[in-house]
């Protein structure tokens, strides 16, 4: 098994995202936001997946930081989604805890990366 947490969870949430935007068009009718959700909500371990090949590690830090806001825009569509009650607060906190540790993840990846750069 890939020990890769961020690069596993990432994939995991993904499949999350997929199946809640299936939920949402089927079960609320909502068809705009959703669309948003599953753009952002997936693209976030596309961007991991791409930071594993990066060409150094300046490109490695450029793509988790745009996996870290692809994370951030789908945390704020969750909170819309939340707010407009398309997602009830237990759905709402499920997913939202996956998010914000992902997010925690990538930020401290990126941390990382730059102190060990400047050393």
């Amino acid at each position: 098994m890939d020990k890769n947490i961020v690069k596993n969870k990432s994939f995991d949430f993904a499949i999350r995202i997929i199946k809640l935007y299936q939920y949402l068009q089927i079960e609320k009718k909502e068809y705009i936001l959703s669309k948003q959700l599953l753009r952002s909500g997936t693209s976030v371990g596309a961007m991991v997946r791409e930071a594993e090949h990066a060409e150094s590690k300046a490109d490695f830090i450029h793509k988790l930081a745009i996996a870290q806001k692809e994370i951030n825009e789908t945390i704020y569509w969750l909170e819309l989604m939340k707010a407009t009650d398309y997602l009830n607060q237990t759905e709402f906190e499920t997913i939202n805890k996956d998010a914000s540790e992902i997010i925690r993840l990538i930020t401290s990846i990126i941390k990382t990366t730059k102190t060990n750069l400047k050393q």
